[in-house]
């Protein structure tokens, strides 16, 4: 299965970063690999959230932030998931998050994978 909106040699550049994307056990795992979880802290009943960690990889979350922007017309779940969070995320909040799902997307791409 492809994804659409991403080439052979993005396809590329993730495999020689990531390596086998299956080496993570839960798209969670890899979303934090490449720096896209969120930083959430609590305090009693408070719930702050405080953008994403940045701990992961860079290139590779500059990519899924280069390829979220470019590319979410083309692909039909993320055209989805921008049209029913653009009231709610503007800007950068809903591009990055526009990269968290196509992260997921990737993991999920080895697997039987139906879009929601």
């Amino acid at each position: 299965m492809t994804i659409p909106g991403v080439g052979r040699l993005t396809a590329g550049v993730i495999i020689g970063v990531v390596g086998d994307v299956r080496r993570f056990p839960k798209p969670e795992s890899f979303v934090a690999y490449c720096g896209l979880d969120p930083v959430v802290e609590r305090s009693g009943k408070a719930v702050i959230s405080r953008g994403i960690s940045k701990r992961g990889n860079k290139y590779l979350r500059s990519l899924f932030y280069f390829l979220a922007g470019r590319n979410y017309s083309r692909n039909p779940t993320l055209l989805k998931f921008y049209e029913s969070h653009r009231d709610r995320l503007k800007g950068k909040k809903l591009y990055t998050a526009l990269a968290r799902k196509l992260a997921r997307i990737v993991w999920y791409n080895n697997r039987p994978y139906e879009p929601k």
